[in-house]
């Protein structure tokens, strides 16, 4: 049986998925909060302390800063507004399951599209800063018969960056849904009792938790593969000489 949503248009049964639509509801909802912020921010004055959202919004960015500085270096602050959009999304995909909703995060298909986008970013980012010899030549350290082990490893950071965050995210879906199954054959009057403190494990705390793995992750690998700040100077030193 399709779960999900299944309407007609031209003729044809359209089926959106509910993952989909969790997806597409968080989306929007990102999208009008961020224009709400970007107008509040637009009429406040600088030189009064934030309120409210606002403060909230300092919180995040300041956060976020502050973790992108100590992963990636100063140098790479630039990355702070993909990993809060990033971790934005994951926040609320993963906590979308206290609504009722599927959370999109269960679904192997959304996480393996973020794994994917961190993974262009890793490999863009890499020849951009090292140039495609100094990119190439990484796949040959430390001795070139390593090669064929360093492209595995390479092709598994998405499948492990992804399969981290869907496994998780789905096992806590799986044993809520046997929780409340369970409960419902003995008492209703138990589910607010031992669901509800659940929901706060693996909902909250999980998902909060792979959030923040996911992002670190994606700081880390995206450093690791990008040239220091020094061995770029040095090179653009050697094309000007």
């Amino acid at each position: 049986m399709k779960r999900g949503i299944v309407f007609h248009a031209g003729g044809q049964e359209i089926w959106l998925h509910e993952s989909l639509f969790t997806t597409f509801v968080i989306v929007v909802v990102l999208t009008i909060l961020s224009l709400y912020i970007h107008s509040k921010i637009k009429k406040a004055d600088i030189h009064d302390k934030p309120t409210g959202i606002l403060h909230i919004v300092e919180i995040a960015v300041d956060a976020i800063n502050g973790l992108t500085t100590q992963t990636m270096g100063k140098h790479n602050l630039g990355f702070a507004p993909y990993m809060l959009t990033l971790a934005a999304f994951l926040f609320c995909a993963n906590l979308s399951g206290l609504l009722g909703f599927v959370p999109p995060t269960s679904d192997y298909n959304v996480t393996l599209a973020l794994a994917l986008i961190t993974i262009v970013m890793i490999h863009f980012f890499s020849v951009k800063t090292k140039g495609i010899g100094g990119y190439l030549k990484q796949y040959a350290e430390p001795i070139a018969i390593l090669t064929p082990i360093n492209i595995l490893g390479e092709l598994a950071n998405p499948v492990s960056l992804s399969f981290r965050l869907f496994g998780n995210i789905l096992s806590g879906v799986l044993i809520m849904s046997l929780v409340y199954q369970g409960l419902g054959l003995i008492s209703q009057f138990l589910i607010p009792l031992v669901a509800w403190p659940l929901h706060g494990y693996f909902d909250v705390f999980s998902g909060l938790l792979q959030t923040f793995i996911f992002v670190m992750l994606s700081m880390t690998y995206i450093n690791s593969n990008m040239a220091d700040p020094e061995e770029i100077a040095a090179r653009n030193a050697a094309k000007r000489s």
